[in-house]
């Protein structure tokens, strides 16, 4: 007899990744799921971009009751899921529901699977390719097993409020939101997916991007509980209270900027890139996102900025991403009196590393680039004058998206 399951969908995006999804839900998935006497409600592959969101909004509106999603796909496929359900009331079968949740058994098919390897962390790389692997949240689905609620950021980028049409608009990420260098990766990277359709595209971008500076100023916005915006002390290996909070518990920053990314529910970006990794190693008691900064000021040698001084800081700024796929080692990175860079000593750290409930990034103006924001792949950009406010929010009870682990 037939295990009883609530509403299942299986859904993969045929052309995430190296275009492998398919043949892997053929060969690995489905097999899986018969052998476990799991009742599938309905198949889809994905047709386009968007296409993943309508299917799961409009299966939403036809079955009641706790839905599950199998969801063979990158970072990129579940964000447009999760925006298309975040923005928007249901109707069908769910017209006067307050609250409805997905729980999802992720099939990591794309190119990074930042979520997928934070939340199964792999042993080693070898790992990454082996269906065993591969097959951990949706075995952890099938047993029945626990979930683990997504905590999401909520990113507002707006007009200025003295345009005469205020205009706004909202994105919400699982995994990451940036501006500045990974931004401009980001945006650099999708030219690159044909021709280098691995994760090498996003180092051909950042080699591209390297010596650019951007130019923003930044509130960082306190949590709740501690009243404060916290920053990591490497030499005390914990967060204590950033010395620049106001009375109200927000710190002013002010750029340029080289590197400004934060993260919710992951430690990072890549299986290695180890971006955020005290999301993990120091796990946070509230909602809250990770925040990474490098100010290029910061360096005991900055005098002006000039193209020579941003050609020298790019070495410094490639050692902070190298020691990030060093298992996060770049937190502890820290400059010498002479401007070069080390794991000892006491010098000023090269990065920032804060928790917060929030930021908001002001660019300046006449910087083109500092316009770009990345939501979890998906490049935006906010109009002169403007902001985006990013803020981590954790859904109401009964509602948002849960994972199998």
């Amino acid at each position: 007899m037939a295990m009883a399951s609530p509403p299942l969908l299986v859904m993969y995006n045929p052309v995430c990744g190296n275009g492998t999804a398919e043949a892997f839900f053929n060969e690995h998935v489905f097999p899986l799921l018969e052998e476990a006497n799991v009742q599938v409600t309905q198949t889809m592959a994905t047709a386009a971009a968007g296409h993943a969101g309508t299917i799961v909004f409009e299966f939403l509106e036809r079955y009641e009751g706790n839905v599950t999603v199998i969801l063979g796909s990158g970072d990129g496929t579940l964000h447009e899921i999760i925006n298309a359900l975040s923005l928007v009331a249901l109707k069908g079968v769910r017209e006067n529901v307050l609250s409805s949740s997905v729980r999802v058994a992720l099939v990591p098919c794309g190119t990074a699977n930042a979520l997928y390897c934070s939340l199964f962390k792999p042993t080693s790389m070898t790992d990454l390719e082996s269906p065993a692997y591969k097959l951990k949240s949706l075995e952890a689905f099938i047993r029945g097993s626990n979930v683990v609620p997504l905590t999401l950021a909520v990113t507002t980028l707006s007009s200025p409020p003295s345009s005469k049409q205020y205009l706004s608009k909202v994105v919400v990420s699982a995994v990451v939101t940036s501006t500045a260098l990974h931004a401009s990766i980001l945006h650099d990277s999708e030219s690159l997916r044909k021709e280098v359709p691995d994760i090498e595209r996003f180092k051909v971008a950042a080699r591209n991007n390297i010596t650019q500076w951007y130019s923003s100023h930044v509130k960082l916005l306190p949590t709740s509980s501690a009243r404060a915006v916290e920053i990591y002390d490497p030499d005390k290996k914990t967060f204590v209270t950033h010395e620049e909070s106001d009375d109200h518990g927000i710190v002013d920053v002010y750029g340029p900027f080289a590197y400004f990314l934060s993260t919710v529910n992951v430690d990072r970006l890549e299986p290695a890139f180890r971006i955020t990794p005290l999301v993990s190693d120091f796990v946070s008691s509230e909602v809250s996102l990770d925040l990474v900064m490098v100010r290029p000021h910061r360096d005991p040698t900055f005098v002006m900025d000039t193209i020579e001084a941003r050609n020298a800081f790019a070495e410094k700024s490639n050692a902070v991403l190298t020691a990030a796929y060093q298992d996060g080692n770049h937190i502890n990175l820290r400059y010498t009196e002479d401007g070069k860079i080390t794991s000892e000593g006491t010098g000023p750290t090269v990065i920032e590393y804060i928790r917060c409930r929030g930021w908001e990034w002001i660019p300046d103006d006449v910087d083109e680039k500092a316009h770009l924001l990345c939501s979890d792949g998906a490049i935006f950009s906010i109009v002169n004058g403007g902001r985006a406010a990013c803020r981590a929010a954790s859904p109401a009870d009964g509602a948002g998206f849960l994972v199998y682990v």
